[in-house]
């Protein structure tokens, strides 16, 4: 006899290419078990055409409502309205998935909150790899992570850090290191660039002891990570490329595909990896 299982309820904060492409998939059935119920964007006028065509289109509410009718809240916005979706998700004891991963860093007490709440908090892995490794490995002694990134000068440039140091990747003719410190400091720097560095140093030693670098390349076409580690259990050396979304350049086609499978492990009957 089959068991009968609860259909969670999606809500989307945020419908630019990586929220509308999770929406689109979900709301034609590719996640069973998980029904597209809401989501949040800033212009909800431009959300309402983009889900005009879904088999069941969206409620679109605000973004603390999300949490009210939701039990999983995946968030695709702006660093600066991370709050503004996390803790209301918190709060009610949702599962929250969080792309602007790097605001964790400042929102630590959400991990308490989320123990006392019942809330859980799943970092999909993104745009990067091999965290399933880095998570086995810190379940023994990691000595060192790190996390070397080169982006198309394009796709670095406004970043607050290279505004407050006067330093320009226009018309650069070979590549240039614009950064070097820990994952904490990186992300301060370069909100919109680094989250991997961020989810690389929460599945491992922490944002202080991950470093990183961060390379503004003119002969690269993609962001590409290369992550190092060294542990008590195996040394990993893992390098990622990925091809630009059609809708947004500077978002690789597989973080939206990354939520997708982060979404399906909630209610598959087979989960591989750990």
């Amino acid at each position: 006899m089959r068991a009968n299982r609860t259909e969670l309820k999606l809500g989307m904060a945020g419908l630019g290419a990586i929220g509308l492409a999770v929406a689109r998939a979900v709301d034609a059935g590719r996640v069973p078990g998980i029904r597209l119920a809401a989501a949040a964007a800033r212009d909800q006028a431009k959300a309402r055409t983009a889900t005009q065509d879904f088999q069941s289109p969206p409620d679109l509410v605000s973004l603390a409502a999300l949490a009210e009718i939701s039990d999983i809240i995946v968030e695709c916005l702006p660093s600066a309205q991370f709050a503004a979706v996390a803790s209301p998700a918190i709060e009610q004891g949702r599962i929250f998935m969080p792309l602007s991963v790097g605001m964790l860093i400042d929102h630590m007490h959400l991990l308490v909150r989320a123990q006392e709440t019942g809330a859980r908090i799943i970092v999909p892995t993104g745009a990067l790899l091999g965290l399933d490794a880095v998570r086995a490995a810190a379940e023994g002694c990691i000595a060192s992570a790190k996390i070397v990134t080169r982006k198309p000068p394009a796709g670095l440039a406004g970043a607050p850090l290279l505004i407050a140091r006067g330093i320009s990747v226009d018309g650069l003719a070979e590549p240039l290191r614009v950064f070097e410190g820990s994952a904490r400091e990186a992300i301060a720097g370069f909100p919109a660039n680094v989250n991997v560095a961020v989810a690389l140093s929460l599945a491992g030693i922490g944002p202080d002891r991950t470093r990183c670098e961060i390379w503004a390349d003119p002969a690269v076409t993609r962001n590409t990570h290369t992550i190092v580690v060294t542990s008590d259990s195996s040394d990993l050396t893992m390098t990622i490329e990925n091809i630009p979304s059609e809708e947004n350049p500077r978002t690789g086609k597989i973080t939206a595909l990354s939520v997708l499978a982060a979404l399906r492990r909630l209610t598959a009957p087979l989960v591989v990896g750990s």
